[in-house]
């Protein structure tokens, strides 16, 4: 025989009962009187047909009836419990996809973290790094900070920072750097963007037409910068994304000549409607950026 109705009020309160072996301290812990306990307990036995407890002078007695019934009902409450805890998190958690060009992130996203996950827990935060060439559509990404020009299209983009390419090196290779046409006699580090050393050479005072120099050529900024470290050559590269490197010394910036050929951006495509993450971070992002 069958119970499909089975009331979960009666059931809850047979199972708190039966672990104290009371129904006046399963009252308490129910928050209600010990009556209703009784009465609760009494319906479940009249429609179950067989008594659950032996009722005795000082407490509570598990018949054998009740003594089958309750470990089961002691896991189904435990599996109910754990499946309301999970679906509560996810409520209140909410992924985040965010791609992020690698000079940005390491030199300025990463050290801010903390206090965006102090801000807004609720936000799972996944990022990706990568070389500033990435497909939001095709990548799942909600946002990507990228450096350029903002015009993108489909996409929204909101300036972030500017980024001021400036000659950085170790200390032993600025030492022989006393004007800045001494640049043509080192090896250059850069980007996959041949223009950049000609602007910054323009904006230094020299002539367009030079002669060639060594260069290697990197698809990253932070590789690009490791080899500056390692004293490969002279890179040309944003300050303000290796601002501790210049301060503890193990990079020089031998020249104030600087040239700005774009910046740091945050865009998303045009189609997406924002989340209550998006907003979060973007309105953290923004409100950083000001700050710095």
């Amino acid at each position: 025989m069958t119970h499909p109705y089975l009331p979960l009020k009666a059931l809850r309160a047979f199972e708190v009962s039966a672990r104290h072996l009371s129904f006046t301290r399963a009252a308490d812990e129910l928050c209600v009187t010990q009556a209703a306990v009784s009465h609760q307990v009494k319906l479940l036995e009249q429609q179950l047909k067989v008594p659950l407890f032996t009722r005795l002078p000082r407490g509570l007695m598990l018949t054998q009836e009740g003594e089958l019934l309750l470990p089961v009902l002691n896991n189904a409450f435990d599996q109910i419990s754990h499946i309301l805890e999970r679906l509560g998190e996810s409520r209140y958690r909410e992924v985040l996809n965010v791609g992020v060009v690698g000079t940005f992130a390491i030199g300025w996203l990463l050290p801010r973290l903390k206090d965006f996950h102090e801000q807004y827990p609720f936000v799972d935060l996944r990022l990706s790094t990568h070389n500033n060439r990435t497909d939001i559509a095709a990548e799942g990404l909600d946002f990507a900070i990228r450096f350029g020009s903002g015009a993108w299209h489909g996409l929204v983009a909101q300036p972030l920072l500017p980024a001021t390419l400036s000659v950085m090196c170790i200390p032993a290779i600025a030492a022989r750097l006393k004007t800045p046409a001494d640049v043509l006699g080192e090896t250059w580090l850069r980007s996959y963007r041949a223009d950049e050393w000609t602007e910054w050479l323009l904006a230094a005072g020299l002539p367009r037409s030079l002669p060639a120099t060594k260069s290697i050529v990197f698809d990253s900024s932070i590789a690009m910068m490791e080899a500056a470290l390692q004293g490969a050559g002279v890179a040309l590269s944003p300050t303000q994304m290796f601002s501790r490197q210049l301060s503890s010394g193990a990079l020089v910036q031998p020249f104030d000549t600087a040239v700005s050929l774009g910046g740091y951006w945050l865009t998303r495509l045009q189609s997406r409607t924002e989340t209550q993450a998006m907003t979060s971070f973007r309105e953290w992002l923004m409100a950083a950026v000001a700050e710095a």
